[in-house]
């Protein structure tokens, strides 16, 4: 479906203006499930893709409690004092199974969202995790031609979701409690191997030791670690209540940035971004049109009630559905 090339041309000139309303129009409108809305979206999209690419793009995660928000406000309100625009988008696969959104709550940054320089963007509602991810993706797009010159995607820190999320940033770094027993947190290692930085927060008062034994402790671990191209992971010590540590955290992001900017890892990193993004979003269309194709959805959910009794083999079964879906 085309869209008035005036209404796409005023958008896109809206959101490089960085109209905070414009922004969150435009990304409600690349969520939407309404195709033409959907449709209108990504052709603004489109019309903005040359002004993209210029963001610092940080991926934030940790478990629950770790202070992942407080962390955030106060990274964000320092970057805003010395100039730069900021915005936060949520990846959080759990509000698809519960239906709320454990990040949605904007009152948890209320002092950065106040400010005009920040931009606040709750999870997608709906949609599997993959879906969520691609809308992320563009948001965060979006976000950059409206000229935020840092672009945090915050994740709750269970399952999947940090993979994805450090699929789509520059900079991946994991927030862990002082101590907690486990030393690897109820994170899965492989988190911790995707990491650039791991911050150990809440390093202050009564837990200042605490916190100093569990930096030793994953500094040793992060010796194991493969360096990632030419940089080595960092073990960093922050206190998001009082500030400290947070100038040396967002330093430790501007080195890695030279770093990877330097050896070139950083345009080869975000080309594969770009086709990892274009492959998905095949795949997903091909669902989308597989599952609306009418021959197909006329035999699906037989089929698959045959599968679960065990009366049609499922190999069977996706020979039959592929060859519907191949004649139409």
């Amino acid at each position: 479906m085309s869209h008035d090339a005036g209404e796409v041309g005023a958008y896109a000139d809206r959101v490089r203006a960085g109209d905070r309303k414009t922004v969150a129009r435009t990304i409600t409108l690349l969520e939407s499930t309404r195709r033409d809305h959907a449709d209108l979206g990504q052709a603004i999209l489109e019309r903005v893709l040359a002004d993209t690419g210029h963001a610092v793009r940080l991926g934030i995660t940790g478990t629950p409690g770790v202070g992942k928000s407080t962390f955030i406000e106060t990274l964000g309100l320092q970057l805003i004092e010395s100039g730069k625009r900021v915005a936060v988008l949520a990846v959080d696969p759990s509000s698809q199974v519960s239906g709320g959104s454990i990040l949605g709550d904007k009152t948890r940054m209320e002092q950065l969202a106040q400010r005009e320089e920040a931009f606040i963007r709750p999870s997608p509602s709906s949609g599997e995790l993959g879906g969520v991810a691609q809308r992320t993706r563009e948001a965060l797009l979006v976000c950059e031609a409206a000229r935020y010159d840092v672009v945090i995607v915050e994740t709750v820190g269970v399952g999947q979701s940090e993979a994805t999320v450090a699929s789509m940033v520059d900079f991946f770094a994991v927030l862990l409690q002082p101590g907690a027993g486990d030393e690897l947190q109820g994170l899965k290692k492989g988190v911790l191997e995707i990491a650039d930085a791991l911050v150990v927060n809440k390093a202050d008062g009564a837990q200042k030791g605490l916190a100093d034994r569990t930096c030793a402790e994953h500094l040793s671990a992060v010796q194991l670690f493969r360096a990632h191209g030419s940089w080595r992971p960092r073990v960093l010590k922050t206190s998001a209540l009082s500030g400290d540590g947070i100038d040396v955290f967002w330093e430790t992001v501007l080195e890695h940035r030279e770093v990877v900017e330097a050896s070139g890892e950083l345009e080869t990193r975000r080309r594969e971004q770009a086709l990892a993004w274009m492959r998905s979003l095949v795949k997903e269309g091909l669902e989308r049109g597989f599952r609306e194709h009418p021959e197909v959805a006329a035999r699906l959910a037989s089929l698959e009630a045959e599968v679960a009794a065990h009366e049609v083999a499922p190999a069977a079964a996706a020979r039959l559905l592929l060859e519907l879906f191949r004649k139409g």
